[in-house]
């Protein structure tokens, strides 16, 4: 079960994205500086953004082909999408937001309790979430993407911003997602232990061109994978 992106292009002020290849195999961490064009990768998956060219399919399914004409909108792909700016609606409590998610996806009532009880939200689910600690609305945001049954999970930097015990509570439910949900995941980090904690794969973005894939260990230990060029 992949992402496969056949010739992608997309003009960024600094350079062109260009990808082909495969992605989220399992649990695939996506690194590299800060602007090589990750968040933009993200987004062209999910369908907030629109390549110039190239074709984008979700478990062989098309979502985009520029040739063929196919732009399947971002809410009809099937992909959670969890960022690092906190994109809950603040004028409902956590069952809302939750709701929101289970709703769309037509769940039943035990996916419900499964996710809560997974992510520990049962004491959290009449606050607001202006309530809420950054550590908390991430796991709430987790909880909405898992309820609307993703075939695919993208994670921008899920732990930017959060102090060391909200960092530590969101990698705990990061691992029991990983664990117990079987969902393809691409996580974006710049924190080579959380990618090594979490992912099978790692793939190093430069530049808007994918430059190393491999195990995480030895991408970070500056190991070239000979399948990539250069």
């Amino acid at each position: 079960m992949t992402v496969a992106l056949s010739r992608v292009r997309l003009a960024l002020p600094a350079f062109t994205l260009e990808v082909d290849g495969e992605l989220a195999r399992g649990w695939t961490g996506l690194v590299g500086p800060s602007g090589a064009g990750k968040t933009s990768l993200l987004e062209l998956i999910a369908g907030f953004r629109r390549p110039d060219a190239g074709s984008i399919a979700i478990h062989g399914v098309p979502v985009f082909d520029s040739e063929e004409r196919v732009d399947v909108s971002a809410r009809s792909r099937g992909v959670g999408y969890v960022t690092q700016d906190d994109t809950l609606f603040p004028h409902l409590p956590v069952r809302g937001n939750l709701a929101y998610g289970h709703h769309a996806s037509k769940g039943s009532p035990a996916d419900f309790d499964r996710i809560v009880s997974l992510l520990s939200l049962a004491p959290l689910l009449g606050r607001p979430v202006t309530a809420l600690s950054g550590g908390e609305k991430r796991r709430v945001a987790l909880a909405r993407a898992l309820l609307s049954r993703p075939r695919l999970l993208l994670l921008d930097e899920p732990l930017t911003g959060l102090d060391p015990a909200s960092r530590d509570q969101v990698i705990a439910s990061l691992r029991s997602i990983r664990a117990t949900v079987p969902t393809p995941t691409i996580y974006v980090a710049h924190n080579p232990g959380e990618v090594l904690a979490l992912c099978d794969e790692a793939i190093e973005l430069e530049g808007g061109r994918m430059i190393r894939r491999g195990v995480p260990r030895a991408i970070f230990e500056g190991d070239r994978d000979p399948r990539l060029p250069g």
